[in-house]
Formats: C-alpha cells, sequence, structure tokens
C-alpha cells in the first residue's frame, strides 16, 4: 500500500502509465487497489488535512532515502517511457521508475 496525496493523479499513473488493472470491486472513497502480479497494490488517500501540508512538485523529486521499493516486471521500459514514465538509470545497469509523487520502484524486464 502507498499513501497518497492525489488519489485519483496516482491511481491514473499507475493504470495509464504501468498498466496495473484496477480491482474495481474493492474500489471506495480514499482506496484504489490494482492487480500487480501475484500481488495487489494498494493506494490509499492520505486525510486532506495532512495532505495539504505535503508538497508535490512537477517534476516529482525522487524519494531515494525510502526504505522501501517495490519491483514490478515489464517487458519494455521504452514503452513506459514514452507514457511519461520518468525512468533513473542506475550505475549497475538496472532501472528505476519514479511516480507523480517521487515513490521510487525498480523495473524488472522480463523476456518474453
Amino acid at each position: 500500500m502507498i499513501y497518497v496525496k492525489d488519489l485519483p493523479g496516482m491511481a491514473a499513473f499507475y493504470e495509464e502509465v504501468l498498466g496495473l488493472k484496477v480491482v474495481e470491486e474493492t474500489r471506495a472513497e480514499g482506496w484504489v487497489e490494482f492487480e500487480a502480479g501475484a500481488v495487489r497494490l494498494g493506494l490509499h488517500a492520505i486525510p486532506a488535512e495532512i495532505a495539504e501540508e505535503i508538497e508535490i512538485t512537477v517534476p516529482p523529486v525522487a524519494r531515494v532515502e525510502t526504505p522501501l521499493k517495490f519491483i514490478f516486471e515489464v517487458e519494455d521500459i521504452g514503452v513506459l517511457a514514452a507514457r511519461g514514465l520518468i525512468v533513473i538509470e542506475q550505475p549497475w545497469g538496472g532501472c528505476d521508475g519514479v511516480d507523480p509523487e517521487g515513490n521510487i520502484f525498480h523495473l524488472f524486464v522480463v523476456k518474453r
């Protein structure tokens, strides 16, 4: 689960850019859940009184010191970049993505 300031914007990002499928049966006010392979990813809205204190920049500042990183299997990083994904190429050869609120996730390329 990721706590988010802009639930509609973040839900659109994970659905349209990363291509995750929304689980409509569990959608509720302040909550959107996605099929993410063998697991589900939930987005939970931060309460308005807390969210108004949080500044999100455009482009977002990557939160590199966060001690948690999701890994998404993808087939083509170029396709995701064309959809607007910010990609960070790591010096060791891997790639990370950054969502609109600065959360970083790893991209694991799967050859099919």
